[in-house]
């Protein structure tokens, strides 16, 4: 599965592909608007992957930082202010999905 395939599904499907990653479904949740759910589960996604996901979801919220802790975690920068949220959401999903 893509990046592109997963935003897609988000839009569209009530659940997250069968047989996904935790990451992913992550994701999918974040993307779905489903914030607490995206939360709850990339807090079980280990490593550097539910660090990454978790700094994102609190950017989302506004909360930087929280974000910056979390992106601290992930061995990630804090991304820039003009780096908009679908963006990164889709650099995200393209280096832990595909």
């Amino acid at each position: 599965m893509t990046a592109e395939e997963l935003s897609r599904s988000a839009a569209r499907d009530p659940a997250p592909p069968a047989g996904t990653s935790p990451a992913a479904q992550a994701l999918w949740y974040a993307r779905a608007g489903k914030w607490d759910a995206a939360h709850d589960l990339c807090q079980e996604v280990p490593g550097t992957a539910g660090s990454w996901i978790h700094a994102w979801l609190h950017r989302e919220e506004g909360d930087l930082g929280n974000a910056g802790y979390w992106y601290s975690r992930a061995g990630k920068p804090m991304p820039s202010q003009n780096l908009k949220l679908d963006e990164e959401w889709m650099a995200i999903a393209s280096e832990l999905v595909g």
